[in-house]
């Protein structure tokens, strides 16, 4: 059985993507109230696997997650796509009449801003997990409260799903990295399985050394997927770039890491892994 280290509560949407990532596995969830908490259990028990959303095709990339990886030494696995579909639900006995709040992450409440402007009798608190607060509503029978969440976790709470998919945009859809100890990471993907790879590093102060970089990437054929920036704290207009490369070739793929190196600073492989599948 796999030990997987999630954010959020049974029935969260880090919850679905753990079971569609390890479809027919036997998994055990363990459940962290923070992304921290996520990696200290990582740190703690080198058996740990973890899983944790890094991007949102509307939110954004989530830039303390990129820090936490980097800082942690944990390595990327594989990933997995997750279509994200908010419902609204309330205790069983209730209705849309009886709803005079509704609790949820502040991300998912910001993917729903349409319906929630369709509706300004409702009160709207943030809470630190989709179904977290399906589950206070439930276990604390709090009237008049709705949770936003996904409709899975109706079932396991016992709630009433009032409206499925309420989310603004439907094509929304999260990205989970698949995180372990280096120690075990070829038994879950051996690099000559991969053809994705997640690199962060520092350049020199100089106008010219990014431009540099992805012009060896571009003659390698390493196809570049997403590139963020993050400022280093202290050092004036000095940044960390998050790289994600996809390839055919992985011999082409190391060279081209073997050529950037020279230019860049604190170049380090994050993981690589198997470009993940997307589920609805």
């Amino acid at each position: 059985m796999k030990r997987i280290a999630i954010q959020g509560q049974i029935g969260s949407f880090h919850d679905v993507a753990a079971h569609r990532y390890f479809d027919g596995e036997e998994i055990e969830l363990i459940c962290c109230d923070t992304f921290e908490e996520v990696f200290r259990q990582l740190k703690a028990d080198s058996n740990v696997i973890a899983l944790m959303a890094i991007e949102n095709t509307i939110a954004g990339s989530l830039l303390n997650n990129y820090e936490l990886l980097r800082d942690s030494g944990a390595q990327i696995v594989g990933e997995h796509k997750l279509r994200i579909s908010h419902s609204i639900m309330c205790l069983p006995d209730e209705d849309w009449k009886d709803i005079k709040e509704v609790n949820s992450h502040p991300v998912a409440l910001m993917q729903c801003r349409d319906f929630l402007q369709r509706h300004p009798e409702f009160k709207v608190v943030e809470t630190d997990d989709t179904a977290g607060a399906a589950k206070n509503i439930r276990e604390n029978d709090l009237h008049g409260h709705a949770a936003i969440c996904s409709k899975d976790a109706a079932a396991i709470y016992g709630m009433k799903v009032l409206e499925e998919e309420i989310e603004t945009n439907k094509h929304n859809l999260t990205r989970f990295l698949v995180l372990c100890d280096p120690w075990q990471a070829e038994s879950l993907c051996t690099p000559k399985e991969s053809n994705k790879a997640s690199i962060v590093f520092s350049l020199p102060h100089n106008e010219v050394s990014l431009s540099q970089v992805l012009s060896i990437f571009s003659f390698y054929k390493i196809n570049l997927t997403k590139i963020q920036s993050l400022p280093i704290i202290g050092r004036e207009w000095e940044y960390m770039f998050y790289i994600d490369v996809i390839y055919d070739d992985y011999t082409h793929y190391r060279q081209s890491i073997d050529a950037t190196r020279p230019l860049t600073k604190q170049l380090k492989i994050l993981g690589e892994y198997k470009q993940g599948r997307s589920s609805i």
